[in-house]
């Protein structure tokens, strides 16, 4: 969720029952009251290689490198990384951090709670070494061979503790990987490894500045903007080569793994035959994407294609395109009738069209010199809906559609009825939208249902549960046709996750009562992340839809202790199954994905 978050240097890169029992062992790594200062400031992290080149850091290439970490013969439970050697500073370095200081001392010092690295990165939202692959603790019921391959989940992990303003949103990618194969589970931790992370890991301290919240009013802008520009022209980095974190979800499409973040390009990713996580590297489509991409691309299950699009700050602001079974992109489809800069997170596809949201969330000029974010809540726009046929060349046939007081972030699905003439959608709506940014713990996302006649144009909708529920997820099979259920995550408050909830959307729009048919709690103290569906038996066309697992990292917080759970997705309370117990503590997250072994093996 970082692309707006890039409005400065996105522009200068164009040019050159209780889960986890109180009452268990606590065996985690860390702390169960873990607090910002336990993070090492301004150190360089442990990491297995034990030299550091002096070099500007190259951006990585997209072929295969030999795994980071090499297990000596004896191989302990657990190997932790070799510190490399430090680098002094050299002399423009010391000159620009002493002017970050400043500026976050005596300009635009993290005040307020949302931006403060002690209230952001406390607790479990705190940051974590890596672990190099490491077996795990099967310590109830058995892992079935259906789920043979691995869970990865992505999410922000800060490499160095933010000199400055911090929002969630800012941290490195870091992917959490469980394999599994054969009954047995090896867990791995590593940071992607984008051109940002290497530059930074490289410098021994932080380059590139928080962009979602380092670029807040006018004064506070212009002192970063130009420390930054003047980084570059010092040669510390180069933005042309990108400056994403790629730090929230992961996709598979056209042969190959993806860790996405919508503020650069994809970094192309795989998996060791022991678990380890290996980047490939940036990847832009024999040169045919630019700049950026969507976190959330949607994969027609049936064709392999994957539907996508970019949005920005500047015209147009809002390009769409596809990407083949084989990896080809096709031209992007500009949409000159997205009028002014959105935050347009995530869309929907059926069979027929892509959906677009244009909210009341975007760039707001005026709280922007006024002091405020770049990226702010408009109460007095109209919210609308954007339909276009997803084969589209140009936009001719897009059109739009108000529908006043609908600002979804995430979509869940979207189908077509009545031969092509009516669209079903089902989204989260957030309700505050106003405490999108600034008090996410303030949010309330009711999930809605809503439905177009493309001919007439009217627009009706209906909530299907007006409990706090985000992060909805389908049985991927049913990606842009009509479908059943959807398993969400319970806010607790966002984005915190206290449980899932698995809801029958087919009730009819007069039946208006909560769609709500099974419900897991964690726990007291016990929460959790996206939840993931994962098919049975994936080639059994005459599944059941909910025939399969849903799968989520949960971590207790009395404990320390975190755990890969498997829940039953038929049963009335979506049973545990199969709990895995983790050799280290997993921070909440972003979103995840469940790659099956056969097509790990392809990558």
């Amino acid at each position: 969720m970082d692309a707006f978050s890039s409005t400065f240097l996105s522009t200068l890169s164009q040019h050159p029952k209780s889960l986890l029992s109180p009452n268990s062992p606590n065996t985690a790594t860390s702390s169960p009251s873990l607090k910002v200062y336990s993070v090492r400031i301004e150190e360089r992290p442990q990491k297995t290689t034990t030299t550091t080149s002096t070099k500007p850091a190259q951006l990585p290439q997209e072929k295969p490198n030999p795994s980071p970490y090499t297990p000596p013969k004896a191989t302990p439970k657990r190997q932790l990384p070799i510190k490399p050697k430090q680098v002094e500073p050299s002399f423009p370095a010391v000159i620009f951090n002493a002017f970050d200081d400043f500026i976050n001392t005596f300009i635009d010092p993290p005040l307020r709670p949302s931006v403060d690295p002690k209230h952001v990165l406390s607790n479990n939202f705190a940051p974590v070494d890596e672990l190099p692959p490491t077996e795990c603790e099967v310590v109830q019921g058995s892992l079935p061979t259906c789920l043979d391959g691995a869970y990865i989940r992505n999410g922000p992990n800060p490499q160095y503790l933010p000199r400055g303003p911090y929002y969630l949103f800012d941290g490195d990618g870091m992917l959490h990987s469980i394999k599994i194969s054969q009954g047995k589970a090896t867990f791995c931790s590593r940071y992607v490894q984008t051109y940002k992370y290497i530059v930074e890991r490289e410098a021994g301290f932080q380059v590139i500045p928080n962009v979602f919240s380092g670029f807040n009013g006018l004064t506070a802008s212009a002192a970063r903007g130009a420390i930054t520009a003047a980084r570059a022209t010092s040669g510390q980095f180069n933005p042309t080569n990108g400056i994403g974190l790629a730090n929230t979800s992961l996709a598979l499409f056209g042969g190959k793994l993806f860790a996405l973040g919508e503020s650069d390009l994809p970094y192309a990713v795989k998996l060791a035959p022991d678990g380890d996580i290996i980047t490939l590297g940036r990847h832009d489509f024999d040169g045919k994407l630019f700049m950026s991409m969507t976190a959330h691309p949607k994969i027609d299950p049936e064709t392999g294609e994957a539907f996508a699009f970019r949005y920005g700050p500047m015209p147009p602001f809002l390009s769409y395109f596809k990407i083949d079974q084989n990896g080809t992109k096709s031209p992007d489809v500009p949409i000159f009738s997205m009028t002014r800069p959105s935050f347009l997170h995530d869309f929907a596809i059926t069979k027929k069209y892509a959906i677009f949201a244009d909210i009341q969330i975007g760039m707001n000029p005026i709280d922007f010199i006024a002091g405020g974010s770049p990226v702010s809540s408009d109460s007095g726009k109209v919210p609308r809906l954007g339909v276009i046929p997803r084969y589209a060349k140009d936009e001719s046939e897009m059109k739009w559609f108000d529908v006043p007081g609908f600002n979804i972030v995430h979509a869940i699905n979207a189908w077509d009825e009545d031969g092509g003439d009516t669209i079903v959608m089902v989204a989260p709506n957030i309700l505050s939208v106003e405490h999108t940014l600034e008090r996410m713990d303030m949010i309330h996302a009711s999930v809605e249902k809503v439905k177009i006649d493309l001919k007439t144009g009217m627009v009706s909708r209906h909530p299907v549960s007006t409990r706090n529920l985000d992060f909805g997820v389908i049985n991927p099979a049913y990606v842009g046709k009509k479908n059943r259920y959807v398993y969400a995550a319970i806010g607790d408050p966002m984005p915190k996750v206290a449980g899932i909830a698995k809801l029958d959307v087919s009730v009819a729009e007069s039946d208006r009562r909560d769609c709500i048919v099974a419900c897991r709690l964690f726990g007291e103290g016990c929460f959790g992340g996206e939840p993931f569906f994962v098919a049975k038996d994936p080639n059994n066309l005459e599944a059941d839809e909910d025939d399969g697992y849903v799968v989520s990292y949960v971590h207790n917080e009395n404990t320390g202790e975190s755990r890969f759970l498997v829940m039953d997705a038929k049963s009335p309370n979506l049973d545990i199954v199969v709990a895995v117990k983790l050799p280290c503590r997993v921070p909440y997250g972003f979103h995840g994905l469940f790659v099956r072994d056969s097509d790990l093996r392809k990558l």
